[in-house]
């Protein structure tokens, strides 16, 4: 996939941004992760991939599975990512971890080499899905390889990560997101889901909803990590003048209202779907 500098230079922004919401978003995601892990089950001696693995967190839950003789890969397309992954796995500590830029849908990694494969919220926002299934396909090992993919529920159900864009399209800044294109929901659908792991010769062996919490003390909280962790949201504030800006985060933070605690604070329900698929 080819980059442009612009695009390069908002990865980097929004991996800063992604380390300064580390806590925000993990415990947040937390109870997905850890239902990643466990129907992953990692047992000592296996080799385990995390694909679009951000800062690293799902895949390094797997760790203590592995051992003694494990091993875990940690890759990103952006390496920005890879190297906020790195610092964070220094500073936990953590060893029989490795890390790798890797293009999901061009692995440059060998066939069946992996036990297992971890992809959270990355095999939507890949322009070609299929050819990204085709990858974790082939690196796994045949038979019993399993992968364990997480993907978010339908827009409706994920208001904390909507409300900023439907406000830009409500004021005629963007317009309304195909859901064809990369992008978060992309794969809502989980009939849409299942028929892309299953045509890369994977069986699809569950598909689960696993609900998700975000917390915020605040909306402008809410508002602050929205505009460190969106790609898309940094690049459209970047050309808005100030007043336009001030009216997109009101009625931003007005599909947000019924969430508002008596104290100010923000607490708003999501959906994710995780599937699990193995090798024949």
């Amino acid at each position: 996939m080819s980059t442009s500098a612009g695009q390069i230079d908002e990865w980097r922004r929004v991996a800063a941004g992604w380390e300064r919401r580390r806590d925000l978003f993990a415990r947040a995601t937390a109870s997905l992760s850890e239902r990643m892990v466990e129907l992953l089950d990692p047992v000592p001696g296996q080799r385990i991939l995390e694909l679009a693995a951000g800062p690293g967190e799902t895949g390094f839950r797997t760790l203590a599975g592995l051992q003694p003789g494990g091993e875990l890969l940690v890759t990103d397309f952006a390496p920005e990512m890879v190297a906020a992954a790195q610092r964070r796995a220094a500073a936990l500590g953590l060893d029989s971890v490795t890390f790798g830029v890797e293009d999901m849908t061009e692995l440059s990694l060998p066939d069946q080499s992996f036990d297992g494969v971890l992809c959270r919220f990355g095999l939507m926002l890949v322009p070609e899905m299929g050819h990204a299934a085709d990858q974790i396909a082939r690196v796994l090992r045949r038979p019993g390889g399993k992968a364990v993919l997480a993907v978010w529920g339908s827009s409706e159900r994920n208001p904390w990560m909507t409300a900023a864009g439907r406000a830009a399209v409500g004021l005629g800044l963007v317009d309304p997101p195909d859901r064809d294109a990369p992008g978060p929901f992309r794969l809502s659908d989980p009939e849409r889901l299942k028929s892309v792991v299953a045509a890369a010769g994977l069986e699809v062996t569950l598909l689960e909803e696993t609900r998700v919490t975000w917390e915020a003390a605040s909306i402008d909280e809410w508002w602050e990590a929205s505009c460190d962790m969106s790609p898309t949201l940094g690049m459209l504030l970047a050309d808005l003048p100030a007043d336009v800006v001030i009216e997109l985060r009101l009625r931003a933070a007005g599909f947000l209202d019924e969430y508002l605690a008596a104290d100010g604070s923000l607490t708003v329900p999501g959906l994710a779907r995780i599937v699990v698929a193995t090798t024949p």
